[in-house]
């Protein structure tokens, strides 16, 4: 996130779909770690956990030079996080890549507080990778009273025009 059209963009975007900070934070499948400084940044308290140690160092990086946040290393599948600790377990773009993804969904409820909010960022890319919407809502409802889905066609989030689905899907119980 370079493009600071797009870093607003994704600022304004996660702003509007999570907690008023300060929030408790996990975001599981990090990567870079750009979601959880643009979180940091607006003052939440965040981990971010990823499995690859190359990913969390340049995480580690990114977040040293502007603010604090947590990270760790582990599976985000089963991330390395108590239960019942965090506001908010956010996830991008790694739903569609989980072996069992009704698994992976029950584990991050788990890491909600009551009241906690579960946002995943997913799509269905023109290459044919990836989950629906409506398949994503439908794993999440598995675990949740409910789910909501928003179509994140923008261009400003990614920096060109888009033909694929990508959407978020969030659930607040």
């Amino acid at each position: 996130m370079r493009d600071p059209v797009v870093r607003e963009a994704w600022r304004e975007l996660l702003l509007s779909l999570l907690p008023k900070a300060p929030a408790s934070v996990v975001d599981l499948g990090c990567g870079t770690g750009s979601l959880a400084v643009l979180l940091a940044e607006a003052g939440d308290g965040v981990c971010g956990v990823d499995l690859s140690r190359r990913m969390l160092a340049l995480a580690e990086e990114k977040a040293a030079a502007e603010v604090r946040v947590e990270f760790c290393q582990g599976d985000a599948a089963d991330p390395p996080c108590p239960i019942k600790a965090f506001d908010v377990v956010l996830v991008r773009h790694v739903l569609w890549a989980m072996p069992d993804p009704a698994a992976a969904v029950a584990r991050w409820v788990e890491l909600l507080r009551p009241g906690g909010r579960l946002v995943l960022i997913e799509g269905r890319w023109s290459t044919g990778a990836g989950l629906t919407a409506a398949e994503c809502e439908a794993l999440v409802r598995s675990d949740r009273q409910e789910a909501h889905v928003r179509k994140l066609d923008d261009p400003a989030l990614w920096g060109a025009e888009i033909e694929d689905e990508r959407y978020a899907v969030v659930s607040r119980a």
